[in-house]
């Protein structure tokens, strides 16, 4: 997958973080689904992480995964969202996380 070149670029950011003393089986099911998404098609690229071991003040660690995707636009990233694959998604994988930080942006 290419990053798109074109300005509309959209990028979704997205942070999960689990329950408290979550466990392993948890967290590989979370992370499952996350790899479910990778399928959806308006998808131009994605990266499922987890926290580098960066120690600056201003680092957030807390979280278990960060699922980012790039659209071509705004467009395609409605389409994500819509997608059947976004919606089993959220309804299958939902107890896997206790808060989602969500960070959208375009240019």
């Amino acid at each position: 997958m290419n990053a798109p070149s074109s300005k509309e670029l959209f990028v979704h950011h997205v942070f999960f973080y689990t329950k408290a003393g979550a466990s392993d089986a948890d967290k590989a099911k979370l992370l499952e689904g996350l790899q479910t998404l990778t399928s959806i098609p308006s998808i131009e690229m994605a990266h499922i992480g987890t926290p580098a071991l960066t120690t600056r003040d201003v680092i957030e660690r807390n979280y278990t995964y960060s699922w980012l995707c790039l659209f071509a636009s705004a467009a395609d990233e409605e389409s994500y969202q819509q997608h059947p694959i976004h919606d089993d998604f959220r309804n299958q994988y939902a107890p896997y996380w206790e808060k989602v930080v969500i960070y959208d942006s375009i240019g």
